[in-house]
């Protein structure tokens, strides 16, 4: 049985409520690991420190890898807004700008993180090296929270029994996917674009994929298989874990175009939240578009 963490609620209060969309499905959790409260309090007693001892001492203590702000699988990471790594217990070159890092899917690693910090906190996926696991690329969950307007800090859950692995050829033929109706929506205008892109048996609905849009204010322009919510802003959409996915999207495109990993339901698995990698890429500066790939065998129990 695959297995996709779900956070449960209560990580939801230390944020503001998420009761937006009731994705209560079925999820095995990780079998003792930190679980999402004290995630988020780790990351927040790290910024405590911050602000209580100065950043200089705060910096020194995160980049310790045998001091408190290592435990197990946790560990605190500290970035400025320009991408510049300031501490990390498991990188010994700090400051040295990650600006355009990059994860092995091709996602925008610090970028998305600094995005999120700037709204003041939230959670992101992306994966990293585990050094409990002889630093073996595994998918991860982060949380991040800024300090101040210099800088953040952050720290994230191993998910080790998700397998997030999509290949050259799978993601390739993504980005061709969303280029090709990219050019579509460029010679035959928005109206008709989205006419062809909702249809369900149209010529972009292929073998699982599929189109959707939204606009840079989050209102949904093309979802096939769910017309009920277009026309509607799904500006504050997230996925069970937290991650606002079309902010992040948004953001991605804002850029030109980029990829992002959220839990969506999976159409040809009857609507099943599974990890998804989508790409999206912008039009004409007021609408976006892009489509996803599904891990597979990442359903929920």
């Amino acid at each position: 049985m695959a297995a996709i963490l779900l956070l449960s609620a209560t990580v939801f209060s230390t944020q503001s409520a998420l009761a937006e969309e009731s994705m209560g499905m079925a999820y095995e959790s990780l079998t003792a690991s930190p679980n999402e409260t004290e995630l988020v309090s780790f990351v927040e007693s790290a910024v405590a420190y911050a602000h209580e001892n100065g950043k200089d001492m705060a910096l020194k203590e995160f980049s310790n890898k045998t001091g408190p702000f290592v435990q197990g699988e946790l560990y605190i990471y500290a970035y400025d807004f320009n991408g510049t790594c300031l501490a990390h217990p498991f990188i010994p070159k700090i400051d040295k700008n990650e600006l355009d890092l990059t994860d092995s899917n091709g996602i925008l690693i610090i970028r998305d993180l600094i995005h999120i910090a700037k709204e003041g906190n939230g959670f992101t996926y992306f994966i990293f090296p585990n050094p409990a696991h002889d630093n073996n690329d595994e998918l991860k969950i982060s949380y991040v929270k800024k300090v101040d307007d210099n800088w953040f800090l952050g720290s994230g859950l191993y998910l080790s029994n998700i397998s997030a692995s999509f290949d050259q050829e799978e993601r390739d033929e993504l980005v061709a996917y969303v280029n090709e109706a990219l050019q579509f929506a460029k010679e035959n205008g928005k109206e008709k674009s989205l006419a062809v892109f909702n249809d369900p048996t149209g010529n972009f609905t292929r073998e699982g994929r599929y189109i959707f849009a939204n606009d840079y204010e989050g209102q949904a322009l093309a979802l096939p298989h769910q017309p009920e919510l277009i026309g509607t802003s799904r500006i504050d959409a997230h996925d069970p874990n937290g991650v606002y996915y079309v902010q992040h999207l948004i953001d991605m495109a804002t850029i030109g175009n980029g990829f992002l990993y959220y839990i969506y339901p999976d159409p040809s698995r009857n609507m099943t939240q599974t990890l998804k990698l989508s790409y999206v890429a912008n039009v004409d500066n007021t609408w976006f578009l892009g489509s996803g790939i599904y891990a597979k065998g990442e359903e929920a129990s």
